[in-house]
């Protein structure tokens, strides 16, 4: 059901915009945490490394293993609840 709002001016759809920006969020939710874990390094001193290079920050080896091991944490408990979502709304029909 497209809602339609007539001004003189010009005719606005009120849910196809909104539609676009919900899909494009929906998609930036997968690409962001995929994106994070692709290029996430395995060695705990390169990401330290990287971080000082980038930020300008430097942070022991050890902060680094738990910094790795909480983003590495959080991008697939993202992905996994993202996953469930789709699998509800499949369901659902939605």
């Amino acid at each position: 059901m497209s809602t339609q709002i007539i001004t003189p001016e010009k005719l606005v759809r009120v849910r196809g915009c909104c539609k676009v920006a919900r899909r494009s969020g929906e998609i930036a939710g997968w690409i962001v945490p995929g994106a994070i874990l692709v290029l996430l390094p395995k060695c705990s001193v390169c990401l330290a490394a990287y971080l000082m290079m980038a930020t300008g920050i430097s942070i022991s080896v050890a902060a680094a293993v738990s910094l790795r091991a909480f983003l590495v944490a959080l991008c697939v408990s993202s992905l996994v609840l993202l996953e469930r979502r789709h699998i509800r709304n499949l369901r659902v029909g939605a």
